[in-house]
């Protein structure tokens, strides 16, 4: 999952500095860690806005008070072509406060790359598979339909250097993880034979690691559906469908870069249960945690509508487990819910207490099945934002112990939960 998509928007690892390295516009930020916590890369986003007189043509230097570079980026996420945030991740002692110089430079800041987008799709069944940064499928395009899977791992997948995930663009909708043993980005050939063509070799261990999790026709690790009144309404298809439900469905990537990526799908005329429906969501990755977050709005609701968001029960025999941390609910399981029960794996979907409404297990058979679903209060193009967590035993030997996979997703429930004020002079 390492970058073939360059954006100018972004600070990325691999280009060279270039040009003669002048400073402008020195501005200070001073982060204050207001928990009692020790937060590590947490994640530090600055709108546009707040930093008056920014310029296009230039590129952020995040320098602390000792000299030392704060990776950083300049982000796109709205899909708009134009940035939107200036984003980094620090690390902050309890009570304490950080001072950093921000100056706007004529020259690209080299720094390693923690964050990657994966992405490519063949124009045929004999075509090889070409990187693309975005594409659109429409509702008779399903590979039952045209006989063959278009798209390299199913569909764009997305890492750190903890964990990663994939999402299945051909109909089905549902997110899958890949388990990492490494920090590095994970090869761009994952998923494709030396010829280019597509091919399922993710399944078997690698030294980066592999696919872990089966999903069946669950919704996935965070994948999302809606109960409309008592009806389960999946968002997309199972695999062998030959027609999609939703008209037309985007892909693109808003952000790739050392220190976030950013992507974005949107449904257009997702049509079920006699109604018809426009969903946008945003996964969003930044180093440091076994998860991704997301976040979701719909517009055309009626008012009776559940937001559901998923944690796949396909090969878990232990019960779900729920418990709160401050402004967030937490629903887990943890058992050898690997492929032929071969690894321990905890997954956890963290959610926002205020919209949360009990959840449930979903039918053994059917479209939407085998998979739990959180229930969530949803309202007309309001977002909804959550995390969706996957600890792996070869990722962290600790994660074998259920005990210890609850007390690291609790650890970063309240490392999101902290507040850190930002001041900019």
């Amino acid at each position: 999952m390492s970058s073939r998509f360059i954006s100018p928007f972004l600070v990325l690892s691999f280009l060279v500095l270039s040009g003669t390295q002048s400073f402008s516009q020195s501005k200070s930020i001073t982060l204050s860690n207001r928990s009692s916590l020790a937060l590590k890369d947490r994640a530090i986003s600055i709108s546009r806005f707040s930093l008056a007189h920014a310029d296009d043509g230039k590129f952020p230097l995040i320098l602390t008070a000792s000299g030392d570079t704060i990776p950083s980026q300049l982000d796109d996420v709205d899909g708009d072509m134009k940035w939107d945030e200036l984003f980094f991740v620090v690390n902050l002692a309890p009570k304490a406060k950080l001072k950093l110089s921000l100056n706007w430079v004529n020259f690209v800041p080299e720094f390693s790359k923690r964050t990657s987008v994966r992405f490519g799709k063949r124009s045929s069944a004999n075509s090889p598979v070409k990187p693309k940064v975005a594409d659109t499928a429409y509702i008779d395009e399903m590979p039952k339909k045209i006989g063959y899977q278009p798209y390299q791992t199913d569909g764009p997948s997305w890492e750190n250097d903890k964990v990663g995930f994939r999402h299945y663009f051909d109909g089905r909708n549902a997110k899958d993880l890949f388990g990492k043993r490494v920090s590095w980005m994970s090869p761009e050939t994952v998923g494709l034979t030396v010829q280019g063509a597509v091919e399922d070799n993710y399944h078997v261990l690698l030294n980066w690691g592999r696919d872990v999790l089966p999903v069946g026709n669950s919704i996935g690790l965070g994948g999302i559906a809606l109960l409309v009144k008592d009806s389960l309404a999946r968002l997309g298809v199972t695999v062998n469908d030959t027609k999609n439900n939703v008209q037309s469905t985007s892909f693109h990537i808003y952000s790739e870069g050392p220190v976030r990526s950013v992507i974005n799908f949107h449904y257009s005329d997702w049509k079920t249960q006699g109604r018809t429906y426009q969903v946008n969501e945003t996964p969003k990755i930044w180093p440091g945690m076994y998860a991704y977050q997301n976040t979701v709005s719909f517009s055309g609701l009626k008012g009776d509508e559940t937001l559901l968001v998923g944690l796949p029960d396909v090969a878990n025999d232990k019960q779900l487990t729920e418990f709160t941390v401050g402004d967030w609910t937490v629903i887990y399981t943890h058992d050898k819910q690997s492929y032929n029960k071969e690894f321990w794996l905890g997954l956890a979907l963290i959610l926002p207490k205020k919209a949360y409404q009990g959840s449930f297990d979903a039918p053994l058979t059917g479209k939407l099945s085998t998979t739990y679903l959180a229930k969530l209060k949803v309202e007309e193009q309001k977002p909804v934002t959550y995390y969706a967590v996957g600890g792996w035993e070869l990722a962290d030997p600790g994660f074998i112990n259920p005990e210890y996979f609850r007390s690291y997703v609790t650890s970063l429930t309240e490392q999101l939960s902290a507040k850190v004020k930002v001041k900019i002079n």
